[in-house]
């Protein structure tokens, strides 16, 4: 996994945390004992979860299963139980360590850049491994990773003005950006060809009559565009939503700002 929990001291957390917290990510986070070893010495929390990564990479979210991660590790199924609580459980590890840690580098400069920095690092891991975006979650994440990344984004609102719950509201804004983006283009594809065969079919069924801004759109050219839809429109965005947060941020301050 990304964070090594050994060689650092555990949280000091209440007693009864690994009770509030699924298994897996009570051992990632050191807050719970690991299973006495059996036969099989190797096996921990951490080749499970990177067994099931590299499966989900190789064929999809779909070939997941607690049985064929136990076949590829030459275990039983029951035998992962004792690390992970179920499959549930296994999905909120495996997007911590696919997210990994965020850069190691602090990111300097103003909020804005700061928040792009961040923006295009979590676009990145996203990208690395875009079935995390399949997994529909029950549970907030709370891996060590993912409560890493939310640390960083929140640091750069540090000298905004903004309220604590502005503050959470802008980065969830961001991160649902992320996310969306990357599922839209993991289920589209990118590129010429795409944007070709749409504004084609798009004109087999729109005319200027019924649908007078598509049409506007389509003979201006702009639908079959080169641009890139996981670089261009992405950052396209991801400035967009950055302006709105400056609004946010520039009234803020005035607000605050001695008359």
């Amino acid at each position: 996994m990304s964070v090594n929990t050994r060689s650092r001291k555990a949280p000091e957390m209440p007693e009864d945390v690994e009770e509030a917290l699924p298994r897996a990510v009570a051992l990632s986070w050191g807050v719970a004992e690991h299973p006495q070893r059996g036969p099989k010495r190797e096996l921990s929390v951490e080749r499970i979860v990177d067994t099931a990564i590299e499966l989900a990479d190789a064929e999809g979210l779909g070939a997941l299963s607690m049985s064929r991660v136990a076949a590829e590790l030459g275990v039983t199924t029951m035998a992962l139980y004792r690390y992970v609580d179920s499959k549930d459980d296994l999905l909120l590890a495996m997007i911590d360590t696919a997210y990994g840690a965020p850069p190691r580098r602090q990111p300097t400069g103003t909020w804005r850049t700061q928040l792009q920095s961040w923006a295009r690092a979590n676009h990145a891991a996203v990208l690395r491994h875009p079935w995390i975006v399949q997994i529909s979650l029950s549970d907030p994440p709370l891996g060590p990773n993912t409560v890493a990344w939310m640390e960083r984004g929140l640091l750069a609102f540090r000298d905004t003005g903004l309220g604590q719950q502005e503050r959470l509201s802008s980065l969830l804004v961001l991160e649902v950006y992320v996310r969306g983006h990357v599922l839209l283009t993991s289920s589209l594809g990118t590129g010429i060809e795409q944007d070709y065969a749409f504004a084609r079919g798009l004109a087999r069924v729109v005319d200027a009559t019924s649908f007078p801004a598509l049409s506007a759109a389509l003979a201006s050219g702009s639908l079959e565009d080169d641009d890139d839809l996981s670089g261009e429109e992405f950052e396209f965005g991801l400035q967009t939503l950055l302006d709105g947060i400056g609004t946010l941020v520039a009234g803020r301050r005035r607000r605050q700002s001695p008359k």
